[in-house]
C-alpha cells in the first residue's frame, strides 16, 4: 500500500502534472498586471518630464539626448530598485548648476565617470545603511542650497531667454547682462515671453472648463504652444538639435586632477543624495494625504532608495546621461494623479524611451528659447517664500544666507560646507547662551536664569550670585532643561554660604508650582546634574501637568498657626506640590497665567499675531466630551487655530429639528462648515465618560433636570448599544471591557450619523468637500483609537507612533 495519500481530488479535466516527484507544484505563472491609474499616472508625469528633461540639458550645457537617457533609466532602474514606491527620478533643476560646473572643466564623457563613480559612491553608503544620517542635514541648508542653485539657473538661462549666451559664473552673467540688453533679439525674446505667459496663466484658467484644462500640465503647453507660435510665425531661431543615436557620447575614463575629481563624485553624491531621500520623505507625507491609496505602498525605505538612485546613476552615466535624482515636481504630479505602485514610475520610463527613438522629429521643433524660459521659471520657484518664512520663524535666516551666497559665489560644495560650518556655530552659541538677570520685587532678590547652566556660564551666575546682600532672601529661578556638574557646585557652594549667613534660598524650575528645592537647602533636591526629573525633599518626582491633575505629594504638613490654619498665610509646604500646597485654587490659575506670560508668551506671540491679523482657518472641527482629562492640543499634538473645538457633557451631536435639535450645537457646526470650510470633523469619545454612565444609571422617573434634558440626546446611542443584530469588534478587535465602554464607542458611531443629518455637513459631503472620523480614547492608557471600516462594523484601531526619523 501506498504511503502517499493525495490531498485533493483528482482534476475532472484528467490533465497530469510533470513536476517530479517530492517537490513541490510549480507556482502559476504571475500574470503582469497594471492599474488603470498608474497608466494614467505615468502618462502625465511622462508629459511633465519631456520638456524638462531637454531644458535642463540644455542649461547644463550637455548633449541634449543625455536629459532623455536620464529620464528614462531614472523612470526604469530607481522606479524598480529604489525603496519610495511614489517617487519619481531622472535629471534634477538641482544638480544643473554643479553639471554645467563639471563638463566646463573636464568635459562630457569625464562627467559621466564622475556620475557613475557618484553611483557607486550612493550604492557604498546604501550598503552602510546611514540614509537617515543625511536626514540630518538642517533644512535651512537644503532650501539654501536650492535657493543658491535656481539663482544661478535664473541668471544663466535668463541669458538664453532674450537670445544671447549664457557665461561660465553667476557673476561673469550678471557683468555680461547689460551687453546682452542691449542687443535683444526680438524672436527669442517673444518665444520666451509667450512661454512664460502661459506656465503663469495656464492653472489659473477659472470655471468648469478650467478644472478640465488644468488636468494637463502646464510645462507641456507652455512649451507646445511657444513651439506651435514659432512655427507659425516662421521665426528663424536656434532649435533642439538631436543627433543620432549612434554618435551618442558615452563615459569614458576620467581625466583631471585627483582631487578636483573625488570633490566632484562628493559633491554629485550629496547633492543627488540629499536630494533625493528628502523627496522619498516627502513623498511619503503626500501619499498620507490621499485616501484610498494601498497598504503596500508603506513608508519609504531610505537606505533602497538610496541602493536604487546609486544603481540609475551608474547606469545613466555609462549610457552618457545627466546625474540622476529624485524629482519633487514629478513626484508630486505623480502622486496626484493617482498612482498606486511604483509602475507609474517605470511606464513614464518607457514612455521617455518611446518618444527619443520616435518622436525626434517633433521634439527639434522646440526653440532652445521656450526650454530656456521654462527652466529660468523653475529656478525662480527654488527660492521659495515659505522656506524663507519658516527659517525666519525658526531664527535659522542667517544659515539660509549664508548657504545660499555661498552656492551662488563659490559653487555647491562650498556654499553647504559654509552652511554647515554656521549651523553648528548657531547651534553652539545657542547651547552656550544664557541670561542670567537679577532683580529686587518687594525685599527679595530674584535671580532669573534662561537656558542651560554650563561651565561657560559660571562666572556670570556667580557674579549675580554674589551682588544678592547678606541675610537677603533669595529665588533662584532656573528657567532651562541642563544643568552640569560646575553649575551645580557653584549654585550649591553660594546657596550653603548664604543660608550660613542668615539669608534664605529658594530655587525653582521652570514649571510653575514644581519646586526643586527646599527654602533651605539644595541637598537632596538637585540629586545629580542631568537628571530627567526633580525630586523633591519627600522623594516625590513632579512631572509636567503636575499642578493641573490634583497631584499630591507625601509630606509632612507644617505645624499649624495660631490661627489654626496650616502654614498660616498658605505658603507652601516642603514638597511644594499639590493643592494643599497651592493655596486657593484662584492662586494656582494667577500662576499658572504668571508662568505664561513668562515663558510661553515670548515664543508665541509672533504666531499669535499673525492669527490675530489673517484670522483663524483651522482644518478640522474637533466635537468631543467636556471632561477635564481630555486635553485636546495634548492628544491631537495641535496648536493655536488648528482646531475648532466644541465640547460639551457626552460629546453628543443633536439632531436637527425643531423639538430635538439644539442650536449651539448646530450653528458651531454650521460656522465651522459653511464659514471656516473645514475639511474634516471628528466626533471624539472616551473611557469613563460620567454622562455615558449617566444614561445607563438613569431612572425613567425623576424632575427633569437640565442635565437629564441634555442626555436625552443620547438616548439613540443607548439603542444602538442594545443592538445585537450589529458586528461588535471593540477596540483593536479585543471586545468592551464593560457596558460603559461599549456605550462610549456606540454614542460615537452614533453621533457620526447625527452630524450626517445636518444640512450643511450632507451638502459637503455630497460634494466631496469633507469627510467625517470617529475617535475614542482610552484615558488609562493613553492611547487613541479611529473608527475605521465600512460604516456599521463599528471598529475602532490603535493609531500607532509615526516614524518620525524618517
Amino acid at each position: 500500500m501506498s504511503a502517499c495519500v493525495p490531498t485533493r481530488a483528482a482534476d475532472p479535466t484528467g490533465s497530469t502534472t510533470n513536476h517530479p516527484p517530492h517537490s513541490p507544484p510549480p507556482t502559476p505563472p504571475r500574470r503582469f498586471r497594471v492599474a488603470g491609474a498608474d497608466v494614467s499616472a505615468s502618462i502625465a508625469v511622462f508629459l511633465i518630464a519631456l520638456p524638462l528633461s531637454l531644458g535642463i540639458a540644455l542649461a547644463t550645457g550637455a548633449p541634449l539626448q543625455a536629459g532623455l537617457v536620464a529620464a528614462a533609466v531614472g523612470g526604469l532602474v530607481a522606479g524598480r530598485l529604489g525603496g519610495s514606491a511614489l517617487q519619481v527620478s531622472g535629471p534634477a533643476a538641482g544638480l544643473t548648476v554643479v553639471t554645467a560646473d563639471l563638463i566646463h572643466r573636464y568635459g562630457w564623457r569625464t562627467t559621466c565617470a564622475i556620475t557613475v563613480l557618484a553611483g557607486l559612491t550612493q550604492i557604498g553608503l546604501g550598503c552602510l545603511r546611514v540614509a537617515r544620517t543625511a536626514l540630518a542635514v538642517s533644512p535651512a541648508i537644503v532650501h539654501g542650497m536650492l535657493a543658491g542653485i535656481g539663482v544661478t539657473i535664473a541668471v544663466a538661462q535668463l541669458h538664453i531667454v532674450i537670445g544671447g549666451t549664457p557665461q561660465s559664473s553667476v557673476l561673469a552673467n550678471l557683468h555680461a547682462l547689460p551687453a546682452q540688453l542691449a542687443h535683444l533679439r526680438p524672436a527669442a525674446l517673444s518665444v520666451s515671453a509667450l512661454t512664460l505667459a502661459l506656465l503663469l496663466l495656464w492653472p489659473r484658467i477659472p470655471g468648469r472648463a478650467g478644472h478640465l484644462l488644468r488636468k494637463v500640465p502646464s510645462a507641456l503647453v507652455a512649451v507646445a504652444g511657444a513651439t506651435a507660435a514659432a512655427s507659425l510665425a516662421g521665426l528663424t531661431l536656434p532649435r533642439v538639435a538631436l543627433p543620432a543615436w549612434s554618435g551618442h557620447a558615452l563615459a569614458g575614463l576620467p581625466e583631471g586632477p585627483v582631487l578636483g575629481l573625488v570633490a566632484a563624485v562628493l559633491t554629485i553624491t550629496l547633492v543627488c543624495s540629499v536630494q533625493s531621500l528628502l523627496g522619498a520623505v516627502a513623498a511619503d507625507k503626500l501619499a498620507a494625504g490621499r485616501p484610498g491609496l494601498p497598504a503596500r505602498v508603506g513608508r519609504s525605505d531610505l537606505d533602497r532608495e538610496l541602493l536604487g538612485q546609486g544603481a540609475a546613476n551608474i547606469v545613466s552615466g555609462t549610457l552618457g546621461g545627466l546625474p540622476v535624482a529624485g524629482v519633487a515636481v514629478r513626484t508630486s504630479a505623480n502622486v496626484k494623479a493617482g498612482a498606486l505602485s511604483r509602475n507609474s514610475t517605470m511606464l513614464h520610463g518607457v514612455l521617455v524611451v518611446v518618444a527619443a527613438l520616435l518622436m525626434v522629429p517633433i521634439l527639434e521643433l522646440i526653440p532652445l528659447a521656450s526650454l530656456a524660459a521654462l527652466v529660468m521659471a523653475i529656478g525662480i520657484q527654488m527660492v521659495s517664500l515659505h522656506h524663507i518664512r519658516t527659517v525666519t520663524r525658526h531664527r535659522e535666516v542667517l544659515v539660509y544666507a549664508v548657504t545660499t551666497l555661498g552656492v551662488v559665489l563659490l559653487g555647491v560644495l562650498q556654499g553647504v560646507t559654509l552652511g554647515v560650518a554656521v549651523a553648528v556655530s548657531v547651534a553652539l552659541n545657542r547651547l552656550a547662551r544664557t541670561r542670567i538677570t537679577l532683580e529686587e520685587k518687594e525685599g527679595v532678590h530674584h535671580v532669573h536664569v534662561r537656558g542651560q547652566l554650563t561651565f561657560l556660564a559660571v562666572p556670570r551666575l556667580s557674579r549675580a550670585l554674589h551682588l544678592v546682600p547678606q541675610g537677603a532672601d533669595a529665588v533662584v529661578e532656573l528657567d532651562g532643561s541642563f544643568m552640569d556638574h560646575a553649575a551645580y557646585e557653584a549654585l550649591q557652594d553660594w546657596q550653603k554660604t548664604h543660608t550660613a549667613q542668615g539669608g534664605s534660598v529658594e530655587v525653582t524650575g521652570r514649571r510653575t508650582g514644581v519646586r526643586i528645592g527646599e527654602p533651605t537647602g539644595l541637598s537632596g533636591q538637585l540629586s545629580e546634574a542631568g537628571d530627567d526629573e526633580p525630586v523633591n525633599s519627600t522623594g516625590c518626582r513632579c512631572r509636567p501637568w503636575t499642578p493641573w491633575r490634583n497631584h499630591q505629594c507625601d509630606r509632612v504638613q507644617p505645624a499649624p498657626s495660631p490661627g489654626g490654619h496650616p502654614g498660616g498665610s498658605g505658603a507652601p509646604g516642603p514638597g511644594g506640590c499639590g493643592p494643599a500646597a497651592s493655596g486657593p485654587s484662584g492662586h494656582e490659575l494667577a500662576r499658572g497665567i504668571s508662568a505664561f506670560q513668562r515663558d510661553t508668551a515670548p515664543l508665541v506671540r509672533g504666531e499669535l499675531a499673525r492669527l490675530a491679523r489673517e484670522g483663524q482657518r483651522p482644518a478640522q472641527l474637533f466635537l468631543t466630551c467636556a471632561d477635564s482629562r481630555l486635553v485636546t492640543s495634548m492628544i491631537t499634538s495641535s496648536g493655536p487655530g488648528d482646531l475648532f473645538v466644541v465640547r460639551n457633557v457626552g460629546n453628543l451631536v443633536p439632531p436637527p429639528g425643531q423639538e430635538s435639535g439644539d442650536d449651539s450645537v448646530a450653528a458651531a457646526i454650521e460656522y465651522a462648515v459653511d464659514v471656516l470650510n473645514v475639511r474634516s470633523i471628528t466626533v471624539c469619545g472616551h473611557s469613563g465618560c460620567g454622562a455615558m454612565q449617566a444614561l445607563l444609571n438613569a431612572e425613567p422617573t425623576g424632575a427633569r433636570t437640565p442635565l437629564k434634558r441634555w442626555l436625552r440626546h443620547g438616548l439613540p446611542s443607548l439603542e444602538r448599544m442594545a443592538d445585537t443584530g450589529r458586528p461588535w469588534r471593540g477596540l483593536a478587535g479585543r471586545p468592551p471591557a464593560d457596558a460603559v465602554e461599549r456605550l462610549c464607542l456606540a454614542n460615537v458611531v452614533q453621533q457620526l450619523e447625527h452630524l450626517r443629518a445636518h444640512e450643511s455637513v450632507a451638502r459637503a459631503l455630497r460634494h466631496g468637500e469633507l469627510e467625517l472620523h470617529g475617535m475614542y480614547f482610552h484615558v488609562g492608557e493613553a492611547q487613541a483609537y479611529l473608527l475605521s471600516g465600512a460604516d456599521g462594523e463599528e471598529l475602532f484601531d490603535h493609531v500607532g507612533a509615526p516614524d518620525l526619523s524618517a
